[in-house]
């Protein structure tokens, strides 16, 4: 049954061919680069948050897993709250030094951008 499931087969045409057989395409999620590959930037945000400052860290190339594990690491380390979502990690507050620090020190390509 979960082969034929309607969800994944939405806009797709009717064939008359008794054999067809639907094929998904897997999404072939992409590989964590090594931190020394990696080039984050990091950026001091206020635009769309009501005035309040946020920490932005951008250019994160790997899967949302390792992603979230990254900002796990860095709310702990500077005891504050924030997300990541959409390869971008947000900490909430003005943390540019001490974030990019914490990057620098665990051997990620990092530097301070824009803001």
């Amino acid at each position: 049954m979960s082969e034929n499931d309607w969800k994944k087969r939405l806009n797709v045409v009717y064939s008359t061919d008794p054999d067809f057989r639907y094929r998904t395409e897997e999404e072939t999620g992409t590989d964590t680069l090594p931190p020394a590959r990696q080039r984050l930037k990091v950026w001091l945000d206020r635009k769309r948050r009501a005035g309040k400052q946020v920490t932005l860290v951008t250019g994160f190339v790997g899967t949302e897993d390792d992603l979230k594990e990254l900002c796990r690491e860095l709310k702990s380390k500077c005891g504050v709250g924030g997300s990541a979502k959409d390869g971008e990690i947000l900490i909430q507050g003005d943390f540019r030094d001490r974030v990019l620090d914490l990057l620098l020190k665990a051997g990620y390509g990092a530097k301070k951008a824009g803001g």
